[in-house]
């Protein structure tokens, strides 16, 4: 959307800019969707810090370079590796990346970010807490860390329990993307603009327009909400906080789609799911910063269990998407386990 090209070797991963009084920040890793590196991390807190006080800059604009969308979320190799190196910089990366994620929150002045194709993971979490949050056409917003072992992290589940209903508890499970009309019916953006008119957007966004009149030149009504024949079944079904009640009132639903999210929610990481789950019903009596704080708990805790290692090496190491779970079933993973994981305290804190 914002261009074509692949980042040239000599190119930052991330590019910030300052012009008519907006600070500009380009993710700038294309061919992987822009996954977010801990340098892309730090690039990103550091530019927000400078601009917070500058009286210069009144607006940050944030994209992502390429076509395929803002942020595919974390650069999970690097996870991979880490874990089988041993060492603690997913500790370090997912700290500074918190922090990051909260500035974002409290940003004083318009944060405006497009999220247009693939907005995942971490790409949520430079989106999610922002004040103008704007959708396109080729949207597709979801947590799928259930996948790989992980749990909705980034503050993720802040935005999933505030949702209404039970939608947020679906796409925490399942792992499930939406597109533009379901992520504002969801409160996880703000705005709509078809594909189309984003250039035109950020053309004036960059000229120093005002914001509110910007966007609501460009802003148009919402795509059709593509979970709102679902609703029912899935405020149905989707209540209680035991995933295995969950899944068997998925099964057990007279609607085919409640069967599949049943049997789809049946091959994410038992204790991931389970975790996730307890994660999304806590935070909802959590302010974000008290949720950032329990996801840097689990996320550096589920460092240390099997179910992390392997989900990423089944899904973009070795790629037989055959991922081999332990504990392999809800049962096996007792509520013990998901309490420490949530509740036990390490080294380090995201705000001390």
């Amino acid at each position: 959307m914002t261009t074509e090209a692949a980042a040239s070797p000599s190119e930052p991963s991330v590019i910030t800019s300052s012009h008519n009084g907006v600070g500009r920040i380009e993710l700038n890793k294309p061919k992987l969707i822009n996954a977010l590196s801990q340098e892309m991390v730090g690039a990103i807190d550091d530019a927000l810090k400078s601009w917070r006080n500058d009286d210069t800059i009144k607006t940050v604009l944030v994209t992502g370079r390429g076509e395929r969308g803002l942020c595919a979320g974390g650069d999970i190799k690097a996870v991979y590796n880490d874990i089988v190196a041993g060492t603690d910089e997913n500790a370090r990366f997912w700290n500074r990346e918190y922090k990051m994620n909260h500035e974002i929150s409290e940003f004083p002045k318009p944060y405006v970010v497009i999220m247009n194709g693939i907005t995942m993971g971490g790409g949520v979490g430079i989106s999610g807490h922002g004040s103008h949050r704007i959708v396109t056409d080729s949207t597709k917003i979801g947590m799928p860390e259930t996948g790989i072992g992980l749990f909705p992290d980034v503050g993720g589940t802040h935005l999933l329990a505030n949702a209404p209903g039970e939608l947020g508890t679906h796409l925490a499970l399942t792992g499930l993307p939406v597109g533009a009309g379901a992520a504002l019916a969801m409160g996880l953006a703000d705005y709509y603009v078809p594909d189309a008119d984003v250039p035109g957007l950020i053309a004036e966004l960059e000229a120093g327009g005002d914001v509110e009149t910007v966007i609501g030149r460009y802003a148009t009504d919402a795509p059709e909400n593509e979970l709102a024949e679902s609703t029912s079944w899935i405020d149905e079904c989707y209540t209680g906080d035991r995933a295995e009640d969950i899944v068997a009132a998925l099964a057990a639903h007279a609607d085919p789609d409640a069967n599949a999210a049943g049997k789809l929610i049946g091959t994410k990481a038992p204790t991931s799911v389970k975790v996730t789950l307890a994660a999304l019903r806590a935070a909802g009596n959590m302010s974000l910063a008290e949720v950032l704080e329990q996801d840097y708990r689990v996320a550096v805790a589920l460092t240390h269990r099997p179910d992390l290692k392997e989900g990423i090496r089944a899904q973009v190491i070795d790629k037989d998407r055959n991922p081999q779970w332990s504990p392999a079933a809800f049962d096996e993973v007792s509520d013990e386990t998901v309490h420490d994981i949530l509740t036990t305290d390490h080294k380090e804190k995201v705000f001390s």
